[in-house]
């Protein structure tokens, strides 16, 4: 009778803690719920016009920002967002055939998710004949490619490797939803092979990442797309994965050092471990949504993080304005061996950079 007793007891007390840390995610005061914030944010989008890499092809900023506001609309059943979100890429397949990105970078390759995740929600075969190839493409030597290129393939990975952190995202992501639509283990696994690589190769002692090799400071947003990337792949990748216990290893050192950087505020700093650089959005919104999900699928404790990222959450909301204009944003960034160099960068209002992560937050905590 005792230990059942016992048993009951602590049956209750793990219910109670997990629905004080469920709340930590869903209970937010007005003007903060992730819907609310959401709808504001995604149909922005809908006024706004292309956004073009080297002024020729639809770059990655639009491409995910168009991509979760897919996302955010199936995820609250909206209709008439998927409607103009699916209606807008059919210029793609006709009058605008020309923006569709060539397939010979990360940044341009990476354009494929979009369509891979129109195929994932309507299952028109259009999309994944047009998606799959950037996917492929991305492991298949060119004719002409360098010689740096093909070592990297020689050895298994992308010859689209460069070792700059943002990689880490551009091509999971694509990796990631061909696995999603053809259940072929091939996409996922290269993917998470090229992340060990990275972990490896560029995660620092304190589990931060420079923004490449040669520039040894850590700029937000790059972390970013890394906590993003080992994120996103982390939530797909098969248990019995050969990888995974050393992503997840590489993931949780991050999120540690992440949460030590935290500022007061509830946001990240532009150069994460500078105290006096200011306050930017993209890379806090990244970093947030990495924590949000670490805490949903129970890669991070609970306790320590769901606060953790409430308050990021709380923080970044008071950066977006009524038109649904994220502020703070750092411009696209190159990068560069020189620390002022990040410290003045451009700071710009409705920047595709901030809009997108923003709604990947949304989605996090809207999801199951």
């Amino acid at each position: 009778m005792l230990k059942k007793t016992i048993l009951f007891l602590l049956t209750i007390c793990t219910f109670q803690f997990s629905f004080a840390q469920h709340k930590e995610l869903t209970d937010f005061p007005e003007g903060y719920a992730p819907e609310e914030v959401g709808k504001l944010i995604a149909y922005r989008f809908v006024y706004m016009g292309n956004a073009l890499h080297a002024g020729k092809w639809i770059g990655y900023p639009q491409t995910f920002y168009w991509k979760s506001g897919l996302n955010f609309a199936e995820l609250t059943q909206d209709k008439y967002l998927t409607s103009y979100l699916k209606n807008r890429f059919e210029l793609l397949f006709d009058k605008d055939k020309a923006l569709l990105p060539i397939k010979n970078h990360v940044d341009l390759n990476m354009f494929g998710s979009l369509p891979l995740t129109l195929y994932r929600i309507t299952e028109d075969k259009r999309y994944i004949d047009l998606g799959l190839p950037y996917a492929d493409t991305q492991w298949e030597v060119p004719a002409d490619a360098k010689a740096e290129e093909k070592a990297w393939a020689n050895k298994g990975y992308s010859w689209q490797t460069r070792l700059w952190i943002d990689d880490m995202y551009m091509i999971t992501i694509v990796q990631s939803e061909a696995y999603k639509v053809t259940g072929d283990r091939k996409y996922i696994d290269r993917a998470a092979k090229e992340m060990v690589l990275y972990l490896d190769e560029l995660q620092r002692p304190n589990g931060l990442f420079y923004h490449a090799p040669d520039v040894p400071f850590y700029w937000g947003r790059g972390n970013g797309w890394m906590a993003a990337g080992v994120t996103e792949l982390l939530r797909y990748l098969p248990e019995d994965s050969e990888y995974r216990p050393r992503i997840l290893e590489g993931y949780r050192k991050m999120m540690a050092s992440l949460k030590q950087y935290q500022q007061p505020n509830g946001m990240w700093n532009q150069l994460i471990d500078e105290a006096d650089c200011w306050a930017e959005t993209s890379g806090s919104a990244m970093f947030a949504y990495a924590f949000i999900t670490g805490v949903k699928q129970g890669w991070l404790d609970s306790k320590e993080y769901a606060p953790a990222a409430r308050k990021a959450w709380l923080a970044l909301v008071d950066y977006v304005d009524e038109r649904g204009s994220v502020s703070e944003v750092c411009v696209g960034t190159n990068k560069k061996n020189d620390k002022q160099y990040y410290y003045d960068r451009p700071r710009r209002t409705g920047d595709f950079h901030g809009q997108f992560p923003y709604l990947w937050c949304v989605n996090a905590l809207l999801e199951e």
